[in-house]
């Protein structure tokens, strides 16, 4: 495993990390047993930085995350989480207010079982920018908030997560430098988009740390293909699947390739997080991260892609 720093956050983290939406049955219905342990192999296996949301999962996420680590030593792992977006009884809200993100952060840490959060997130700003205010509330309201409970020792770092890039440069730009610390982004370091590399170097000259997520394009870049859900457009997801067959059939599964590009760009890209609640997915992913990457074969895929290289979609 390598490790990299978070931006100036001191914060020494492994290049493939823990994302714990999984454990909320964002995807699929899951075992909580199964879960757990799939928490425990990842920290096993040297990843030392996870990633969660009240969000996921409607809490759920967050409640079985802090049942896996109450077995697990609180100095081997560093703990994010967000703040802003959540949901009930099925339901999408968004309230990026001081006091309901200050309330957040307590109550993740209490479903966490810690007493505190290494980093907390503003998650998916793209929604408050469609909300009265804009994003200027979150550079005028939401971010002080945390940069409060930052300086009481709450919360270790301050970052902000979107789909958009333009939207994540937009807050950095109009911020205090050193109040943004890092920045989470998904979907834009994968095998069908590289869009992220182009904004790496503003958010270095801003001190600004740099997570990838979703090395599968959220299922575009697996053999099982992209959910029902998944918003990108049919001539994307066709793209993606022929280039997936195509890694099939060179006895080099797409899943391995996608997790071995988006943990190629060390150290300017920290860390890239990926979900799973199935330990032996876990186990196979860090191994993928470990091995040489087939340069050839990458080219090969995205030649297939083709014209459906950095073909975007919305959030949802």
């Amino acid at each position: 495993m390598i490790y990299n720093e978070i931006g100036k956050t001191g914060m020494k983290v492994s290049n493939l990390s823990f994302g714990a939406s999984s454990l909320g049955g964002v995807f699929h219905d899951v075992s909580e047993a199964e879960g757990i342990r799939a928490v425990h192999v990842a920290v096993d296996g040297g990843i030392n930085f996870i990633d969660v949301s009240p969000y996921y999962g409607h809490l759920k996420a967050e409640m079985v995350l802090g049942k896996a680590l109450r077995q697990i030593a609180r100095d081997r792992y560093y703990l994010s989480t967000k703040v802003g977006r959540y949901g009930k009884d099925g339901v999408n809200t968004w309230d990026y207010s001081a006091q309901r993100v200050t309330d957040s952060v307590y109550e993740s840490m209490e479903r966490l079982g810690v007493d505190y959060i290494d980093l907390i997130n503003v998650h998916d700003i793209e929604f408050q920018a469609a909300l009265p205010g804009g994003l200027q509330k979150v550079v005028d309201e939401t971010l002080p908030a945390l940069v409060a409970l930052r300086r009481k020792g709450v919360v270790g770092h301050v970052g902000i997560t979107d789909l958009q890039l333009e939207n994540l440069k937009w807050v950095v730009e109009h911020c205090e430098d050193g109040t943004v610390e890092s920045i989470l982004n998904f979907c834009h370091y994968s095998l069908n988009d590289t869009m992220l590399a182009d904004y790496v170097g503003f958010f270095e000259q801003h001190g600004v740390g740099v997570i990838n997520a979703s090395p599968l394009s959220m299922g575009l870049l697996s053999q099982r293909g992209a959910p029902q859900w998944h918003p990108a457009p049919k001539d994307l997801k066709e793209a993606c699947a022929r280039a997936a067959a195509f890694c099939q059939a060179q006895g080099y599964p797409i899943e391995k390739l996608a997790v071995q590009f988006a943990t190629s760009f060390n150290p300017r890209i920290a860390t890239t997080l990926f979900s799973s609640a199935n330990p032996d997915n876990v186990l196979k992913n860090i191994e993928y991260a470990s091995e040489p990457m087939d340069e050839q074969l990458v080219m090969q895929v995205q030649q297939i892609i083709g014209d459906q290289m950095f073909v975007k979609w919305k959030n949802s």
